[in-house]
């Protein structure tokens, strides 16, 4: 289907090259006079322009649905409809990603928590410096609140680094109820195993192949590759606990996420807080 840009170009690019009128131009290519004279009333919302592309370019993987999230809260009041139609004539769209094949079985819907420090889920991230060398990133999730509890970068992580950093977290925030990890080496480490005993903490693993068992941790990990790792070279181990860092922050306390109705974790935490204090 041809637009009616499409159909005034046409038109223009007859009477400009064939010299005809453009009466004879609209009569040979089928077009109506009235569309090719109309001039669009709408106005060019330049100040709404800026605001959408200056989100967009310093959050390269959000979506219209999340920049009008940012955009509220910057006080700026955009019907989403309109907006979506701004960030489509903008060529804003995210570009998606290849996902990497992922093993087939049973979905089955995951309990989710109705407190903080119910259940805790941690993962492994990996990912290179500039010059090739490899670096691994420790993860940790509270699966109620959505907070990212820790993100430990180092060359290696070993079940006694983990045990150190879980007990880290503990003495700030308290003991959660139940940990969720894959079966990696380290996860079930004596190092592990003696902890849980230790802190009488139940330390659940997933069925091998089924990370969709571990759901709050692996939707995690995606945004965190999404908008942090895949968005940033790393030269050195310094800049990379500093950058992992920041992005931490910010996702604990800027960004919208959807599933708590577009509150930061932060917010949402907060105001679980204050909701205990009250009854």
């Amino acid at each position: 289907m041809v637009t009616p840009d499409a159909k005034r170009d046409a038109v223009a690019h007859a009477c400009l090259v064939h010299g005809v009128s453009q009466r004879r131009a609209c009569e040979a290519l089928d077009v109506d006079r009235s569309s090719v004279r109309y001039r669009s009333l709408r106005p060019d919302d330049r100040e709404l322009r800026v605001a959408m592309k200056t989100v967009a370019a310093q959050r390269r993987r959000f979506g219209y649905r999340r920049i009008h999230v940012m955009l509220q809260r910057q006080g700026i009041e955009m019907n989403i409809k309109k907006l979506r139609r701004l960030y489509a004539e903008e060529k804003l769209q995210v570009r998606k990603r290849g996902g990497r094949k992922r093993a087939l079985g049973t979905r089955q819907p995951i309990i989710v928590p109705d407190q903080p420090n119910q259940r805790w889920s941690l993962d492994f991230v990996s990912d290179a410096f500039t010059d090739g060398r490899r670096f691994r990133v420790l993860t940790l999730v509270d699966d109620h609140t959505r907070e990212c509890l820790a993100l430990v970068v180092d060359t290696s992580l070993s079940g006694r680094r983990v045990v150190r950093e879980l007990d880290a977290i503990i003495a700030q925030r308290g003991r959660p109820s139940t940990v969720v990890s894959d079966n990696g080496t380290e996860f079930t480490s004596m190092a592990i195993l003696r902890w849980s005993q230790d802190r009488q903490i139940d330390w659940h693993y997933i069925a091998p192949g089924k990370p969709m068992q571990n759901g709050f941790i692996e939707s995690f990990n995606g945004s965190f590759r999404d908008e942090c790792l895949n968005e940033t070279l790393f030269t050195s181990l310094a800049e990379a606990r500093m950058r992992i860092g920041a992005w931490k922050d910010d996702y604990n306390d800027h960004r919208p996420h959807s599933s708590l109705g577009n509150l930061t974790p932060s917010e949402f935490a907060s105001n679980l807080a204050l909701e205990k204090q009250a009854a």
